[in-house]
Formats: C-alpha cells, sequence, structure tokens
C-alpha cells in the first residue's frame, strides 16, 4: 500500500499532504460527482485538523488540512476547524445535509467533550455539537476520533466482516476502538476503548514518563509518535530536524542499518504488542487493526509488535490477525462522515 512507502511518512503532522487510500470504492479517487447526500467531516487531532466531504459510501473528496492550535484552548480550535469547513460548503452545494467532527477526547452523549488530555489545552467542556452546529446550520454529530476510525475499518476497511475488531490508532496519542457488528461500543461514559491510558509493561527503555492524561508510564508515554522521537532522542542526544525529532528520520536510519534508531522503534512495538496481547486475551477479537500515522512504519512497527503479542497472548486470541488499517490516516475523517449519515439503502 502507498502509506507504507517510507516517503510517504510522518506520524500525524499538522499542514502536511494526507495520503490518500487506493482501497476499492474509498478515498479521493473512487469519489463521483453524481447524486447522493454529503457530509461535511472533520477530524481533530493532537497536531492537525483534516476536513472533506464524504458520501454515505464512504468516499472522500475535497479534502484539506490545517495545523491544530492546540495550545490555544477550545474557542481557536472550533475557530480553525470552522475556517477549514466553510470552503467545502461552497464545493458541495446542495448536496451537504450533515457535519460529522470526530475529536481526541471523550465525548460525552451530548456532543460535548467532557474530558480530554494535555495534547489539545482547554479542550474540555467545549461544546463542538452546538458551536458547529449553530456556525453551519447544520445537524452535527460528534464521536471519538478513534471510534470513527474503528466505524470506518469495520464497515470499509481492515476490519470488514469481522464479528469483532479492536482498531487501535497509533498517532500524536494511541486510543482504540471496540467494534461489535460494524458499530463502535463507546461505552456508558464514551471511554471504551481507551487503550493508550493502559499502563506499559515494565521493560520501558525509559520509566517514569508523564502520560499526557498526567498518569504515569501508560502505553502511551513510550509507543506514540512524540514518544519514540522523544526516546531516541534521550538516548542518544541527537537532533535530528532543527529543533525537534522527526520519526521519518528514525524510521530511515533504522532502515540503513542503525542500532539505536532500531531499538527505540523495536522497542516501542513490543510494549505496544504486549498491552494489545493484554487487551486481546481480556476482549477476544477476531481481528486487530493498527490505524493512525505511526502504522506506517510499516514492518519495522508491525513485525515486532505481532511476535510480541503471539509470545503473550493466550492461545485463543493469538489466532487473531494483526493487520495495518486499509484506510491509514483518513480513517477517522470517513468514520465522522458515515456517522452524520444514513447508510446506504
Amino acid at each position: 500500500m502507498t502509506a507504507n512507502r517510507p516517503g510517504d511518512l510522518s506520524w500525524d503532522r499538522g499542514g502536511e499532504p494526507g495520503i490518500r487510500s487506493e482501497a476499492p470504492g474509498v478515498g479521493s479517487r473512487a469519489f463521483s460527482d453524481g447524486g447522493g447526500a454529503l457530509a461535511v467531516a472533520v477530524d481533530i487531532g493532537g497536531t492537525k485538523i483534516a476536513a472533506g466531504l464524504v458520501d454515505a459510501a464512504g468516499r472522500l473528496t475535497g479534502e484539506r488540512r490545517t495545523p491544530t492550535p492546540a495550545a490555544d484552548g477550545g474557542e481557536a480550535i472550533m475557530a480553525a476547524v470552522l475556517d477549514c469547513v466553510r470552503p467545502l460548503l461552497a464545493l458541495g452545494g446542495d448536496r451537504v445535509v450533515a457535519c460529522g467532527i470526530a475529536t481526541a477526547g471523550v465525548v460525552d452523549a451530548g456532543g460535548r467533550i467532557s474530558s480530554a488530555t494535555d495534547l489539545l489545552t482547554g479542550w474540555a467542556g467545549t461544546d463542538v455539537r452546538s458551536i458547529a452546529g449553530h456556525a453551519l446550520g447544520l445537524p452535527v454529530a460528534v464521536v471519538n476520533d478513534c471510534h470513527a476510525a474503528g466505524t470506518a475499518e469495520a464497515r470499509l476497511g481492515a476490519a470488514r466482516g469481522a464479528r469483532t475488531a479492536l482498531v487501535v490508532a497509533v498517532g500524536t496519542g494511541i486510543g482504540g476502538a471496540l467494534v461489535t457488528g460494524g458499530t463502535t461500543y463507546p461505552g456508558p461514559t464514551g471511554t471504551a476503548g481507551a487503550l493508550g491510558h493502559l499502563p506499559a509493561p515494565a521493560s520501558a527503555l525509559v520509566a517514569g514518563r508523564k502520560c499526557s492524561c498526567g498518569a504515569t508510564d501508560h502505553i502511551e508515554a513510550h509507543a506514540s509518535g512524540p514518544a519514540i522521537e522523544r526516546t531516541y532522542h534521550e538516548l542518544t542526544g541527537r537532533e535530528l530536524t532543527g529543533d525537534r525529532l522527526d520519526l521519518a528520520a528514525i524510521a530511515a536510519l533504522a532502515r540503513s542499518g542503525d542500532p539505536r534508531a532500531t531499538q527505540v522503534i523495536t522497542t516501542a512495538a513490543t510494549l505496544l504488542g504486549r498491552t494489545l496481547a493484554g487487551a486481546a486475551n481480556l476482549l477476544d477479537p477476531d481481528v486487530i487493526v493498527i490505524a493512525g500515522g505511526v502504522s506506517r512504519l510499516g514492518p519495522l512497527l508491525l513485525d515486532p509488535l505481532r511476535l510480541a503479542y503471539r509470545a503473550d497472548a493466550l492461545p485463543g486470541p493469538r489466532r487473531a490477525p494483526i493487520h495495518p488499517a486499509a484506510l491509514t490516516d483518513q480513517a477517522g475523517l470517513i468514520g465522522a462522515g458515515l456517522t452524520a449519515l444514513p447508510p446506504p439503502s
């Protein structure tokens, strides 16, 4: 898949071009201008906001991206969302009937952010549904970004046809979705699937690391994109691109045989694989799907992840295949649109 080419790699960098899915019937290349309702879809992440038009079959067009003003509070984030969305209303015209927003953070039944990590300062308490609905004049559905990705992968992607699936997004943070019968289960508080906030196994290279939620040594603090970059810097003291590290550069070093780069990625993948095994021993899913920007590391991530998973999983869950997401980093965006529209008849 194009998502695993080394030159395409970024974990979730705001403002960079999206990776277009080439799965049949999904993505911009499959979009047709012929009739049918459209949703304006938005995916709000820790570093980027993506938006596009999605139809009921999951076809995406007009994708736009802008950096997330993550440190500036809920009002600034919503202003950036609306600025990104307004040109799409003109593009879609009368076919646009709804808006679907996928976002980091826990979303309550009213479309308000009930809690959020430090990745988005001041995001908790933001009434996303009300703000977007008032500004756009459309019905608005708001869903957690990983739950949206789970819906898209279950309906159209790597979990299609599975009775149960665990979809895990690894990017700026780590999140997940438990999918049953093609529907994501949010739990009574919207927190189900928060795999990134499970404790990391004790073999972490760097212990005592604070997670974005405020706790210590959750798996997100050791296996997310920023965590891998941070670990490499702490072990080597090297800065790869100006004043920050870059996961693509670390991956390139690993592919060229650099032992420290290989160690950092392998350790993160192993920790994540072991955490997935614990989750699978509890949930017993038919399939596990790895989504998010870090999944574009390809075999560098997935090979040691699978080895660690098989070693720790019980015999039943051990049989569950682990697939890369079919929709790459567009899964949350497509899932947001699908959530806002009725399924095709």
